[in-house]
């Protein structure tokens, strides 16, 4: 984590935003409820990631406090009819649309809770790093709801259809270890190390070639979920546009001259 002196702090009393360098650190700010999220705190996550800085290379999306969040804020939760729960849920699906994708790559640094609308959330991020205390359950059905921040489409990919049932059905949660072995982390560190691990990725992938950042953020997924002719047709078209780019020219250029590191084993 850069020192404080480099840093500069903006944002609103629902998020903490700093920006560390090319790292902009987005910080979920309701510790009180555990960061429940609400209409408020959704729509400044929306204002945040379409309105990135140029020069943010990448994001690190946590929670302040014990807890990444909650969830949909119940207390906050109005009669609402068919069609105005249709787009609530949109607004949701729009503000999460922003993380995934964004240009910059978003890591997300997940302790305590995570949970419902908050595992929705971080299912937006495109990596994961959790400590100890993180746990990972879906309530809705308990609570006579269902998920409505793109929860059903993001965790199936990371989990499977079979688990995310199981979940929503009998209330199962998952803790931080099981959390990683089943998909929903990439990585698991010592507590009080996932805001620092999350740093860490973040500085690592913000040195990257832009396109290529942009190729995983937007070419990989719709390759992956595509026909395999199709996908592989998209490959090509990826690969080509990459490798003409200057940067990766210049890149590929200081490795043959030996001033690039080689890929070895730490």
């Amino acid at each position: 984590m850069a020192h404080p002196s480099s840093a500069t702090n903006t944002g609103s009393s629902l998020l903490a935003i700093e920006k560390v360098g090319a790292v902009l650190t987005v910080g979920l700010n309701r510790p009180a409820k555990r960061n429940a999220l609400n209409d408020g705190i959704i729509a400044e996550i929306e204002r945040c990631f379409a309105e990135l800085p140029d020069d943010i290379g990448a994001v690190v999306l946590h929670g302040i406090g014990d807890h990444f969040s909650s969830g949909l804020d119940l207390s906050e939760l109005s009669e609402r009819d068919a069609t105005a729960g249709l787009m609530h849920s949109r607004v949701w699906h729009r503000a999460f649309d922003k993380i995934q994708f964004s240009r910059a790559p978003v890591i997300a640094a997940l302790k305590g809770a995570v949970i419902g609308g908050g595992l929705e959330l971080a299912c937006a991020a495109h990596i994961r790093v959790a400590e100890p205390t993180a746990y990972f359950a879906l309530p809705e059905g308990q609570r006579g709801i269902f998920v409505g921040g793109g929860g059903s489409v993001r965790l199936p990919r990371l989990i499977g259809v079979a688990r995310m049932a199981d979940m929503m059905l009998t209330g199962r949660m998952y803790n931080a270890e099981e959390g990683v072995t089943q998909g929903f982390t990439q990585y698991l560190v010592e507590a009080g190390q996932g805001f620092a691990k999350a740093m860490e990725l973040a500085e690592r992938v913000s040195q990257n070639a832009p396109l290529t950042n942009f190729a995983v953020l937007q070419a990989l997924p719709m390759i992956a979920e595509s026909n395999p002719q199709a996908g592989l047709l998209m490959e090509s078209l990826m690969a080509t546009v990459a490798q003409s780019d200057r940067e990766a020219k210049s890149r590929i250029r200081a490795f043959l001259d030996r001033k690039a590191a080689k890929v070895k084993p730490t």
